[in-house]
């Protein structure tokens, strides 16, 4: 979707939560009310619009997947990131919709 970025499907996204535990960290970037209403588990909520702000609080030598509805925030996100020194960031590939379409399941995000 965007030059440069990383991206990750649904189905290898699920093997990882199964196999890297506490290895990588997913950032929704969607708007709260959006998350709220459910989100990969243990997802941590980071809208788009605060990310800048907030890029501080995340580990540059960490693996990083994000996700948003459909792909396109979670896209911006990680190429944003990739300018801001995070080597390890990925998106995945039709977001949310795709997430839930694979039959993965949905849960609430952690706390901000």
């Amino acid at each position: 979707m965007y030059f440069n970025v990383n991206e990750i499907e649904a189905a290898e996204l699920a093997d990882w939560v199964t196999e890297k535990d506490n290895q990588f960290s997913i950032i929704d970037v969607r708007e709260i009310n959006e998350i709220n209403a459910g989100t990969i588990p243990d997802a941590v909520p980071m809208p788009l619009a605060s990310l800048p702000v907030r890029l501080n609080e995340l580990d540059r030598e960490k693996t990083f997947v994000l996700i948003c509805r459909s792909g396109a925030r979670s896209a911006q996100a990680c190429a944003f990131m990739q300018n801001n020194g995070f080597n390890d960031v990925h998106n995945l590939r039709g977001g949310m919709f795709a997430w839930a379409s694979a039959g993965q399941p949905v849960g609430m995000a952690k706390s901000a």
